[in-house]
């Protein structure tokens, strides 16, 4: 007995150290990779030698360059990264507009490498609310915003690529270059790619909880939104899962899909609190 429990613990200790498949990490708007220097460190603590690589383009305000434009050089980063890992993959990291940025990034590089895509608190359904908008623009308040944003000029900001404003869905259709399109709302001669390099994915884990404080509503980050009346469309009760737009029934469906809600988090403490990287994080790095 005593051998068998000494074999476990062998195990247990082994399954701390051992190096996870590299992992690429994805910053947030209005920071850049300093920012997320403590989940590197983190990773590397329980996991040594695992190799990360933290994104370190588009940092403080250039984080607000238009969507499209990031996505795009970003991708330049990732092709680069699996020609060096071409057998073992990635782990991919995306954090706040990084989680939404990165998920497009997989979407428009059909031979990715991501094994795993952990987007955490991202506005994967988009972003309305004055909190988060008061960060960037402080005398624009939401129920306004679009006025700037759904124009040519203002969809050159990458915050105004993702707003989804409720009261204006015909707006938000016709100016909008970028959120309509990766979610395959807007069909377009891409979108069965968008859907078959998420449906590639090993997994797929989209955190959030309802303390985040920034993104709004914080059911965006499990891709649920507002309807016109401010209440939020449940992940299965939403168009682009019951008509798998872009592959999550299928990968709930295959096991892939994981989904989860964690209270007591604020924004800015996801990739900063151990509990949180060691509990929800780390289990999907393998």
């Amino acid at each position: 007995m005593f051998a068998t429990l000494g074999f476990i613990v062998f195990i247990l200790k082994l399954s701390l150290t051992i190096a996870y498949r590299p992992v690429f990490i994805f910053h947030g708007i209005l920071t850049g990779a300093d920012s997320m220097k403590h989940l590197v460190g983190r990773i590397q603590e329980m996991h040594p030698d695992t190799v990360v690589y933290n994104f370190e383009r588009f940092g403080g305000w250039s984080s607000l360059e238009n969507a499209w434009h990031q996505v795009l050089e970003a991708q330049t980063n990732l092709k680069a990264l699996c020609d060096l890992h071409p057998e073992e993959g990635l782990n991919m990291i995306g954090y706040s507009q990084g989680g939404l940025l990165g998920r497009a990034v997989l979407q428009t590089y059909p031979d990715h490498c991501v094994k795993n895509f952990i987007s955490l608190s991202s506005p994967q359904a988009g972003q309305f609310g004055d909190d988060f908008l008061h960060l960037i623009f402080p005398s624009l308040v939401a129920k306004t915003a679009y006025q700037l944003f759904y124009t040519y000029v203002g969809q050159h900001t990458s915050v105004a690529n993702y707003w989804n404003d409720p009261h204006h869905q015909q707006l938000f259709e016709e100016f909008s270059i970028f959120l309509p399109y990766v979610n395959n709302r807007i069909l377009s001669v891409n979108s069965t790619q968008f859907r078959d390099t998420l449906v590639r994915l090993d997994r797929l884990v989209l955190i959030g909880g309802p303390d985040d404080g920034v993104i709004t509503p914080w059911e965006s980050s499990h891709f649920s939104f507002y309807n016109k009346t401010y209440d939020v469309i449940p992940l299965h009760e939403s168009e682009i899962y019951t008509e798998d737009l872009i592959g999550l029934k299928t990968l709930e469906e295959t096991g892939r899909l994981h989904v989860i809600v964690r209270e007591n988090v604020h924004h800015y403490q996801w990739h900063r609190t151990n509990d949180v990287i060691d509990s929800l994080i780390l289990p999907y790095l393998d």
